[in-house]
């Protein structure tokens, strides 16, 4: 068990190493364009509408919860 906590632990440091030795070039080409601006834009805009629909989801519930208990 412990051989396999190790080399486990030794593959996800080499993979971390990896990751990072990578470029990212779209990004790049993105940030230089000006079009990273719109795709965080749009991350933001369906991030807000997921949170806005669970807290809706949240308010029906409890509104149900309640009326069950009655």
């Amino acid at each position: 068990m412990k051989r396999f906590l190790t080399l486990t632990i030794l593959s996800l440091c080499s993979l971390v190493g990896y990751t990072q030795a990578a470029e990212v070039e779209m990004a790049d080409t993105m940030r230089a364009n000006g079009k990273i601006y719109v795709v965080v834009g749009i991350i933001l805009i369906v991030l807000l509408g997921f949170i806005a629909y669970l807290f809706m989801l949240d308010r029906k519930l409890n509104r149900l919860e309640k009326e069950y208990k009655k």
